[in-house]
């Protein structure tokens, strides 16, 4: 079983809630040790003062704040806990938000919490049960470990998650970073209209369990085989980059491949060969044919809300009841 590494109260309004936080994830990478080529000696890192070359004791170790010019302001671990959040022990939701509006960019690392004792379930499944009918994330700060956080608690399937957030002075502007950025412009209109035919074809609904982390499992081999002394497979090259002139080209056999491969019966607002647009083939679409992914297309398109959120039977019902005469030109 999973330790706690927090624990303390999630206040929401006049409702408190003692909780406790787990960490939802876990670091599954290979690690390796260091060794000098051709030897058994294990290469370790040691704490030496540059000038001396002696070792220096992890007490005798304190801050320096670089402000150029080998100039520095020292600071004392004292005087940083004196500065610190003090030791807080809750987590006070100031706002809700939709949870669609906030920018993945912000998310940083999930955590569960868990009701403390099985007294407060009760409470506990009510935050759950409201958070997930309205598809809004509390907006709270905690402290843990002498850190400040800002965090969004959402409803999990069966659990509250917390997930730590970045602050805005944390991201950076792409422009500011990246010289390498296209111009607004830049794009022809068939090869977008291609593009989107594209992406409707490889649509699918989020499944997690067909990822599975394949670069440690190549580690795991490649361990595997030198412990055996068998031969080491080299991994394929990457493709080349797509030519600019062929970018069409390479867009419209990348639709076709998708076609063949799924029988031909998935396209993108009929969207056909070279980017032409077809004929209606029907004026009574049976929605019940379609796939989640094409009902999501035309829940877009009118503009439903909560779609992102809904079933397939929902988003089926939904595009039904939006508008029959639209339903019918946008499906066709």
């Amino acid at each position: 079983m999973a330790r706690a590494i927090w624990s303390g109260a999630l206040n929401f309004g006049l409702v408190t809630v003692p909780v406790e936080l787990y960490s939802a994830t876990s670091d599954h990478t290979i690690h390796f040790r260091q060794f000098q080529r051709g030897t058994s000696d294990r290469i370790r890192y040691r704490r030496v003062n540059e000038r001396t070359g002696e070792e220096v004791p992890y007490d005798q170790i304190v801050k320096g704040y670089d402000l150029g010019g080998d100039e520095y302001v020292i600071i004392e671990p004292e005087e940083l806990e004196q500065i610190a959040p003090g030791r807080s022990r809750t987590v006070d939701i100031d706002a809700f938000v939709d949870l669609d509006d906030i920018d993945p960019i912000y998310f940083q690392k999930t955590y569960w919490l868990a009701p403390a004792k099985e007294e407060f379930a009760r409470a506990y499944g009510l935050l759950i049960e409201a958070m997930a009918r309205t598809n809004r994330a509390g907006l709270a700060r905690f402290v843990m470990r002498g850190k400040e956080y800002l965090a969004a608690v959402r409803a999990g399937d069966g659990v509250l998650v917390l997930n730590t957030l970045l602050f805005p002075e944390d991201i950076r502007e792409p422009a500011k970073e990246i010289s390498k950025l296209p111009a607004p412009g830049q794009t022809r209109p068939k090869e977008v209209d291609m593009a989107v035919s594209l992406i409707d074809s490889m649509a699918q609904e989020w499944d997690p369990e067909q990822y599975h982390d394949t670069y440690t499992e190549r580690v795991k081999q490649l361990i595997e085989d030198k412990r055996q002394g068998r031969t080491v497979t080299p991994a394929e090259q990457p493709p080349e980059a797509t030519k600019v002139v062929d970018l069409f080209e390479a867009l419209s056999r990348s639709v076709e491949s998708r076609k063949r491969k799924s029988g031909g019966t998935r396209t993108s607002e009929g969207v056909g060969e070279r980017g032409k647009r077809r004929r209606p083939q029907r004026q009574e679409p049976d929605l019940a044919e379609l796939s989640k992914a094409d009902l999501e297309r035309m829940a877009r398109e009118l503009d439903i809300k909560g779609r992102s959120k809904m079933t397939r039977k929902q988003l089926e019902k939904a595009v039904r009841d939006a508008s029959p005469e639209q339903t019918r030109r946008r499906a066709s």
